[in-house]
């Protein structure tokens, strides 16, 4: 059987396509790759530039001074905490009602689905929703970061998309067996649900792991600032003291902290893009692990109606 070749239209369009990709690998990539360098590089050497792929005085004293640092790893431990708990319970609940839609015979199902649709077109805005968790008691508590997080529409839709995908037969030779809704739905539906299941629990965990708003605005106490937010600050932080720095401050208190970072070796922004590295790579260390789920349970629990 011959092969047929390539006509020179498809080999130009292959290789600008390939172009284009590899462009907009290296855009998304290289920011994190600066970033690492930094955070391996020595503060008071960073600061006279120059470093883009690797660092140039390679030293751990960023991390340590990072790790060392009670708000740091609070926030980080209060992320991850938050981030487990969230996915198990987001996906679980969800699963729990997507399994409810998905079954034809539901009692008021086209009401239940328009009702919850309908909530998704409109929101309350920041100051009914402040004052919603002031009434039910979770402002400025942990449960603030777990409650609001746990169960999204969007995502039940997915799921009761990928659960109608699924052979009634199974369901169907399970209750000739005796079995109840509740096995049936342990141990047959989510057991062939594992792609879509991936897809929600990574969707969830990124959004629980980056969300920084919800520690903004309905958490007072610093010690239980999710790491999002405490980056966020840090960032605002260094924001306005570079400019207060640029209009008001003293070529002697210049010299002065230039003194102090020279004599210790980590700055402020060496210390900001180490904490980037530390939020952003438990993310891109679980993501490989669950990618070929990922892309399985978005094209199935997307088309399959």
């Amino acid at each position: 059987m011959s092969v047929r070749r390539k006509t020179i239209g498809e080999k130009i369009f292959n290789i600008v396509n390939y172009t284009l990709l590899i462009l907009f690998s290296l855009t998304t990539i290289y920011p994190f790759i600066y970033f690492l360098a930094l955070s391996f590089n020595d503060g008071y050497d960073a600061m006279k530039g120059g470093i883009y792929l690797f660092p140039r005085e390679f030293t751990l004293e960023n991390y340590k001074k990072a790790f060392d640092h009670p708000q740091i790893t609070n926030s980080f431990m209060i992320s991850v905490t938050r981030t487990l708990l969230v996915t198990v319970l987001a996906v679980f609940f969800t699963a729990m009602m997507a399994y409810g839609l998905s079954k034809k015979g539901l009692p008021g199902r086209k009401y239940i689905i328009f009702f919850f649709f309908f909530t998704t077109l409109f929101g309350g805005g920041l100051i009914p929703t402040f004052v919603l968790y002031r009434q039910l008691g979770i402002y400025n508590t942990y449960w603030v970061l777990i409650i609001p997080s746990i169960f999204s529409f969007y995502n039940a839709i997915v799921m009761r998309t990928f659960f109608n995908g699924i052979p009634d037969s199974l369901s169907e030779s399970a209750v000739i067996d005796g079995a109840s809704d509740l096995t049936i739905f342990f141990r047959i539906i989510l057991p062939l649900s594992l792609p879509v299941l991936a897809t929600i629990a990574l969707f969830v965990g990124v959004g629980a792991w980056n969300d920084w708003f919800t520690g903004e605005f309905f958490i007072q106490s610093e010690e239980l600032r999710p790491a999002a937010t405490l980056l966020n600050k840090l960032i605002s932080e260094a924001s306005f003291e570079s400019s207060t720095t640029n209009t008001g401050s003293s070529i002697l208190n210049v010299n002065r902290e230039l003194e102090s970072i020279r004599q210790s070796g980590v700055t402020p922004e060496a210390l900001r893009m180490t904490f980037v590295i530390i939020v952003v790579t438990p993310i891109i260390m679980i993501y490989p692990f669950i990618q070929k789920y990922f892309v399985k349970g978005v094209m199935i629990g997307s088309l399959k109606e």
